[in-house]
């Protein structure tokens, strides 16, 4: 059956003219029937009173579609985005942030860039400076299956668009626009890029992001430029189009070429637009910085991880991989709430889960950027494999047995969940048994697979599934074809025939303050720490 394709809006700058927008959609939809999302770049608040964005931000009014839109240009609106990182601003209204990578459920990809140009020190609040963008940049491009994104947005045109291609009207490409988004757009080759700020409607022809006759042939890229809101002379606001996820798209058709497709207009644009590849690639050490500073406030550092480390033998380590986008997982990521972590290795962390079924369910995480335990390098799954014989102990030794599962499904990030069971509560027979009998009761095939067998054999990278291994060494695996529950591992542990609190099988009714949380961890690092291996090394 052919991927549906995503009905999506693009809009110019807004400046406060919330209900002309919504009134014009409103109307699109009635007559076209609904769209998915819309974006909007360029200036989302104006210099004119808030009393039309107050019925919105109350909730009086209500936006007809979900909206993202990008952050302040100016100093006169910063004060409507006060997290960088992005937020809720009214139903169904969401600031994407300062920059990073939107990932929808269908895969589709956007790359956000808020804010104009700066190159001086320091960067205002409504800008972004060359590191923003060489950062974007590394995230994005630096695994090789890398073949470009579905979706750019930035509010600045990017400088020299209009070269090879058609007229881009009054304005002139060579001097306006901002040569730091050409050079992302180089890099990132996305199949639609939308700006704003010129108060002009431009849709440049497609252009190709390969060299003819010397490179494989690549997706081309439309830039689209959109005027403002309401304006007087009726130029182009809103764009309508429909799009499927670069990743779920057959090659050959991704790379058909439209037949008014033009040169790159970035390729030979002089000096300036190449201004992102002469600026080194700022090293992301933060994984190893918090590494650093946890355990010096344990009293302890490890020397093969110290900065005094002087070993002429000592190797320099891998840097771990990176995600595609923002992930709540990855320990170098400021997503991560680092209170919750509890113990970090060479490879992996142990963190206490939020919501947990018990004060003591932990997940055992890879630092670096790994999906499921299918990816796993060689040294990490070695590191994964210590952690979880050193939980059995210090749970056998606190009288509990415990369950590890891992669902690899509509998940960013690799978590095995690590759950300790009362021996008192029941036998590993039994917690075998309500697997087995709940996954029946909903038509889910749950296979025994033997003992010292690795789910890399039976799971190929990308695969979706779920596994249970018990204390014994005993394994389930349930290959996920289509639907799956997400709260399966938990909803049979927290059942009558094994923890017996049934209130707590979605971890979002189990959440606790931030304060209880630290109380929490600090309490697991100091019962934990008479068997920290990490100690040792």
């Amino acid at each position: 059956m052919a991927q549906k394709p995503l009905r999506l809006l693009a809009c110019g700058d807004v400046e406060g003219k919330f209900d002309v927008l919504f009134n014009r959609v409103r109307a699109i939809q009635k007559k076209s029937g609904n769209f998915d999302l819309l974006l909007c770049v360029g200036n989302f608040f104006g210099s004119t009173p808030d009393a039309e964005w107050e019925e919105y931000k109350t909730g009086i009014k209500k936006a007809p579609i979900q909206t993202y839109v990008l952050g302040a240009n100016n100093q006169e609106t910063v004060k409507y985005f006060q997290d960088a990182d992005g937020c809720e601003l009214a139903e169904n209204i969401t600031y994407l942030g300062r920059k990073g990578v939107f990932t929808g459920s269908s895969g589709l990809q956007i790359v956000y860039l808020s804010g104009t140009e700066s190159l001086t020190e320091p960067v205002p609040g409504y800008s972004f400076s060359p590191k923003d963008v060489s950062s974007l940049r590394t995230i994005l491009c630096s695994t090789s299956q890398f073949k470009g994104v579905d979706i750019l947005l930035t509010s600045p045109w990017p400088k020299y668009v209009g070269n090879f291609g058609n007229s881009s009207g009054e304005v002139d490409t060579k001097k306006c626009g901002s040569a730091l988004v050409s050079s992302l757009a180089t890099s990132l080759k996305p199949r639609y890029h939308f700006a704003a700020l010129e108060k002009s409607y431009y849709e440049r022809l497609p252009y190709r992001n390969h060299v003819v006759l010397q490179e494989n042939a690549q997706h081309a890229t439309r830039f689209i430029a959109l005027a403002n809101v309401g304006n007087p002379e009726k130029k182009k606001y809103l764009y309508a189009f429909s799009i499927i996820p670069m990743k779920l798209m057959d090659t050959a058709e991704l790379v058909k070429q439209p037949p008014d497709v033009t040169e790159n207009p970035y390729r030979k644009s002089g000096k300036e637009a190449s201004i992102g590849k002469q600026i080194p690639i700022p090293e992301e050490d933060s994984a190893c910085q918090f590494f650093f500073d946890l355990n010096e406030k344990q009293g302890r550092k490890r020397s093969s991880t110290s900065r005094d480390s002087k070993s002429p033998h000592s190797k320099q380590p891998r840097k771990p991989p990176q995600p595609p986008g923002p992930c709540w997982f990855c320990l170098a990521s400021p997503e991560v709430e680092k209170h919750l972590v509890v113990n970090i290795g060479t490879h992996c962390y142990l963190a206490l889960a939020k919501g947990g079924l018990s004060d003591d369910h932990v997940l055992i995480l890879p630092i670096g950027h790994y999906q499921s335990v299918v990816e796993l390098s060689a040294e990490v799954v070695e590191e994964v494999e210590k952690y979880k014989a050193t939980l059995r102990r210090f749970f056998k030794n606190r009288g509990k047995r415990c369950v590890l599962f891992e669902r690899n499904y509509k998940s960013q990030h690799l978590q095995l969940q690590v759950i300790p069971v009362p021996l008192s509560c029941c036998a590993t027979d039994d917690i075998k048994d309500a697997f087995i009998t709940q996954a029946q009761e909903q038509q889910i095939e749950l296979l025994e697979i033997p003992e010292h067998s690795d789910i890399k054999q039976i799971a190929q990278p990308g695969a979706a599934y779920f596994y249970v291994e018990l204390d014994t060494g005993e394994k389930l695996f349930h290959r996920i074809k289509k639907n799956f529950p997400l709260q399966f591992g938990r909803e049979v542990l927290a059942s009558e025939a094994i923890l017996n609190i049934p209130n707590k099988s979605d971890w979002r009714q189990c959440q606790i303050s931030k304060e209880e949380e630290e109380i929490l961890a600090r309490r697991f690092r100091k019962d934990f720490e008479p068997f920290d291996f990490t100690l040792d090394e």
